[in-house]
């Protein structure tokens, strides 16, 4: 008798959450620094959906569709499930329970041979009508839940949350969502460090350096790429002005209307040249990040990028973080993206979570 193959689905969603109407943040965003991890979470309210089928109050959440990332179906279904268009923060955590337990209150099971749902949860927050405007060609389309799939909505405060949520499962990823607040997430702002697109080898081109374009492959790691970028609201886009690099972001800015900045001090030429200017433009592009409190994307080549690792790593609020900015060339793959959650703190910027973002090509 054959053995029956375990099938898994996969999921993913978020914690939405915003600065309740009527307090002291939410008139005045820059405060929240200023406050401490408890006065957030006082003035922060999170979404839940109900789902008639089940009849219970949970994150939303939903199936990944073909071709298609966590990331990504993360900030689709809740798009789906709330009518909000998000940008995602620091990750939460994955969950899996049986596809048998869905819907129940306790969901846990350490049954491996089961049918299985596996989710990943991130922080999320809802973006402007005009940011999301221009995502909308990058991003591609969202289309509302039925009302026999999600039919109610609504906006509860984080101390009251808990009694609200149904699954023992949800309530665990609330005290994660505290945990993060605590460690500064909702003050952390979004630096993504991109490598450029697979270019032409250098052996076989004849020009300048600085003209090697991306391949065909290339072009459509890079095109994969601007979905994934997407899901962040990158809205500033700075890059080294070698073509390689203005060719990776070319398309991300021409769908999102963003228009590209050129640091010249982020060419492998004035990198091998002046390294220590080098680290100290994408420092101030870190500022920059923090002060206007929007996601930054930088495109960079792979020598430059281990340079600036080296100093990102100081950066780092935990070991196994630091671990994660690779040490050995070539750092990270062409046409992937690095999501960098950074928090200002008396003694200077502070990495809390690093996402390693890569396209699907298909």
């Amino acid at each position: 008798m054959s053995e029956k193959i375990r099938k898994v689905v996969e999921a993913a969603g978020g914690i939405v959450w915003r600065w309740k109407d009527g307090t002291e943040i939410a008139a005045n965003p820059a405060i929240a620094g200023r406050k401490t991890p408890q006065e957030q979470l006082d003035s922060m309210e999170v979404c839940v959906v109900h789902r008639p089928k089940y009849d219970d109050w949970s994150w939303p959440k939903g199936k990944l569709e073909q071709y298609e990332s966590h990331r990504h179906a993360a900030v689709r279904e809740i798009g789906e499930e709330t009518g909000v268009t998000v940008a995602l923060g620091p990750y939460l955590r994955e969950v899996e329970y049986p596809l048998a337990d869905e819907g129940k209150k306790t969901r846990h099971s350490r049954d491996r041979t089961v049918d299985t749902k596996h989710t990943l949860y991130w922080m999320a927050q809802p973006i402007s009508d005009a940011d999301a405007e221009h995502l909308l060609d990058a991003f591609g389309p969202v289309h509302r839940a039925d009302v026999g799939e999600i039919n109610d909505i609504k906006w509860v405060p984080v101390r009251e949350v808990r009694k609200v949520l149904t699954h023992s499962t949800d309530k665990e990823t609330l005290a994660v969502f505290v945990d993060r607040v605590e460690e500064g997430a909702a003050t952390a702002q979004n630096l993504m460090i991109v490598r450029h697109a697979k270019a032409e080898a250098r052996k076989s081109w004849t020009g300048t350096d600085a003209n090697r374009p991306i391949t065909p492959k290339g072009a459509a790691a890079a095109f994969a790429l601007n979905r994934e970028l997407a899901c962040y609201n990158p809205t500033r886009l700075v890059t080294s002005p070698w073509l390689r690099c203005r060719e990776t972001l070319q398309v991300l800015s021409w769908q999102t209307e963003r228009p590209m900045e050129h640091a010249d001090a982020l060419t492998e030429d004035e990198f091998a040249e002046h390294p220590t200017i080098a680290w100290l433009t994408f420092l101030d592009q870190i500022k920059q990040t923090l002060d206007k409190r929007e996601t930054t994307a930088i495109c960079m080549h792979r020598p430059v990028i281990g340079g600036i690792y080296d100093h990102l790593r100081g950066l780092c609020a935990r070991k196994p973080l630091a671990k994660q900015l690779i040490a050995k060339s070539p750092y990270m793959p062409t046409g992937t993206a690095v999501a960098l959650f950074i928090i200002d703190t008396p003694q200077g910027p502070s990495i809390i979570d690093i996402q390693k973002v890569s396209p699907i090509v298909h």
